[in-house]
């Protein structure tokens, strides 16, 4: 997927060397075509946005990619501090302890429709935004965000199972694997417990909504089955480790199996035929937000299909944006992981909502006494 020098050659990106005067290897973006008067409103006035994001969900000037934190700030002279975290639950205690002072994050569906129910976002003024006609009407009016109030689509996926070939050589597997006994201690699970219980749910033929006590429960015995086997429980260290060999199968999402298997060869993933999850993470502005405007420059930037192509070519991970998704090569479009028929996304997955605050505490304690091996 790294393709981001050719693909934006048809849009005027220069490579950063002395001439483009970065005296870097990063690519930088040719703005010419975006509304430069927009998004000099704020150039003089000294703004600071706060942006949390995931981790690794940005073009970030790496490996010859467009550094969008740093494009932005030119365009605008706006000054981005940027953080990342790495479950929703990190982001959410954070902002529930008052531990945070964010313009901008980028939550997955449930998780957003938990911080609105909870009035800790506010609704977005799409004027501000013109952007927000790039994207797909398919990735609007979605259940956690059913009137488009205070939420824009950024990316979205499925999960699925990445595997060593070396270690693993046929592809004939599906969430059970992560049970095998032969894998006991060379393979990985989530640290996270939505994740993690949407597995065994699956398993389980449950819905991954379930907010049956004894469903719950019938979930987390299977994943204390699981404990003795897991090598390690983790999020962003999967990238190492599977890109180690480390391990031999791993559960994560579907952008970053497509770069991981890009920078290594000896990596396949597997999207259980059972069915997975279907998550849309979106940019939201939080309730206690000081800079509105900012925020909605920052929101129709990510918006400017050039820069979704950017994202969406260094994380690997599905575009919303109906001009971006344009700009792709047809072969990341029939990848078979980015971008799955209507057949499957229709039949075989399921997106997660926001549990009533009884299931999701009882989730929570289940998950941290499976964790501390009570």
């Amino acid at each position: 997927m790294k393709k981001i020098i050719a693909l934006f050659s048809a849009f005027a990106v220069c490579v950063s060397l002395a001439g483009c005067g970065t005296g870097t290897n990063e690519a930088a973006l040719d703005v010419s075509g975006m509304d430069t008067e927009y998004y000099s409103q704020l150039s003089d006035k000294g703004v600071e946005l706060n942006v949390a994001n995931w981790g690794e969900y940005i073009s970030d000037g790496s490996e010859g990619s467009v550094d969008v934190i740093a494009e932005f700030e030119k365009l605008t002279g706006i000054k981005v501090n940027y953080t990342t975290y790495a479950t929703n639950e990190e982001l959410y205690a954070k902002m529930r302890a008052g531990a945070a002072d964010y313009d901008i994050i980028i939550p997955s569906d449930y998780m957003i429709s938990k911080l609105h129910n909870e009035g800790m976002l506010q609704d977005i003024d799409f004027g501000k935004i013109p952007n927000y006609e790039n994207i797909d009407d398919k990735y609007k009016n979605l259940e956690f965000d059913p009137e488009n109030k205070y939420s824009v689509p950024y990316f979205w996926g499925t999960v699925g199972l990445i595997y060593d070939k070396n270690q693993i050589t046929d592809d004939n597997f599906g969430w059970e694997i992560l049970w095998d006994e032969k894998y006991a201690d060379n393979l990985l699970m989530f640290d996270n417990p939505r994740d993690a219980f949407a597995i065994a749910q699956n398993i389980l033929g449950q819905s991954l909504n379930s907010s049956d006590e004894a469903e719950l429960r019938a979930a987390a015995d299977k994943l204390r089955e699981q404990k003795p086997l897991v090598q390690a429980y983790v999020m962003d260290e999967v990238f190492d480790k599977m890109a180690a060999s480390e391990a031999a199968v791993a559960p994560y999402y579907a952008g970053d199996a497509v770069t991981l298997m890009d920078e290594n060869e000896h990596l396949g993933f597997v999207i259980p035929k059972s069915g997975t999850n279907l998550f849309v993470d979106s940019i939201c502005i939080p309730k206690t937000s000081k800079n509105i405007d900012a925020a909605s420059m920052f929101i129709n930037f990510l918006l400017e299909p050039e820069i979704g192509l950017a994202n969406t070519d260094a994380v690997g991970y599905s575009t919303p944006n109906k001009n971006t998704f344009e700009l792709l090569d047809d072969d990341v479009k029939n990848n078979g992981i980015s971008y799955l028929d209507d057949d499957f996304l229709n039949n075989h997955t399921e997106a997660f909502s926001v549990l009533p605050d009884e299931a999701d505490k009882l989730m929570s304690e289940l998950w941290t006494s499976i964790r501390s091996g009570e």
